[in-house]
């Protein structure tokens, strides 16, 4: 099992210490590319892949490394949604 299986199982798993690290290594590896909207952006972070022509928004969390429970599942339903899980 790959690193990005053992991702994706955990994020199914919704647990409550899943890291931004964790999400932005999976969509990674699934070809969504990090894309800062600039300074005026704050804390929203959109990663696009472009074969698929699609995007994922998420919001960093600060100060912690944590994601909020409904950012975790908002990305899994996208992730669903998009078909790459």
């Amino acid at each position: 099992m790959s690193k990005a299986d053992k991702l994706i199982n955990r994020l199914k798993q919704k647990p409550k210490d899943f890291t931004y690290e964790e999400a932005k290594k999976l969509l990674e590896s699934l070809e969504f590319f990090e894309n800062n909207k600039g300074k005026t952006s704050g804390s929203r972070v959109e990663f696009k892949n472009y074969k698929l022509n699609e995007k994922i928004e998420l919001h960093k969390p600060h100060p912690d490394n944590i994601l909020k429970m409904y950012v975790v599942k908002n990305l899994l339903n996208r992730l669903y949604e998009i078909g790459v899980i």
